[in-house]
């Protein structure tokens, strides 16, 4: 099978959602549906398509690091993960953009979290936690002031 066509087209589904979240100031209620919820639970769907299609040859595992390189050398096992990643940071990316939006947090420190979550994930949610909590300590300071 060919997988060069599904990995395209799961890549431009997450363009779609992260084009949604740079413009969900603007549209907040359509980028919640469309980047937080319908883009996810599609790639959710291709995933769980990739993890179902019975592999043509197929080896490794994820006991040790050695058997999880060997399983990633097959294009399914890596497109399945490189599907997994793009859901899950999509999904968390819509998170922070609600998040920050129902928490008072300015768009202009959420924005450059977004591409740290699209590109290193965990680093880019980390980012956004530290954000809140600077922001939360400076309202209950300036509120015992």
């Amino acid at each position: 099978m060919d997988f060069e066509t599904p990995f395209s087209i799961a890549g431009i589904v997450a363009m779609i959602g992260w084009l949604c979240l740079l413009f969900s100031p603007l549209i907040p209620k359509w980028a919640d549906w469309i980047a937080g919820m319908v883009l996810p639970i599609i790639l959710c769907l291709g995933y769980v398509i990739l993890l179902i299609i019975p592999p043509s040859d197929s080896a490794g595992g994820f006991g040790t690091l050695a058997d999880v390189m060997v399983l990633f050398s097959y294009e399914q096992a890596a497109l399945a993960a490189w599907v997994h990643f793009l859901a899950f940071d999509l999904f968390i990316g819509a998170w922070v953009c609600r998040t920050a939006r129902a928490e008072g947090v300015s768009f202009w420190f959420t924005a450059p979290c977004l591409p740290v979550v699209f590109l290193f994930g965990p680093a880019g949610l980390l980012a956004f936690q530290v954000i809140r909590a600077v922001r939360n300590k400076t309202i209950r300071a300036s509120i015992s002031a």
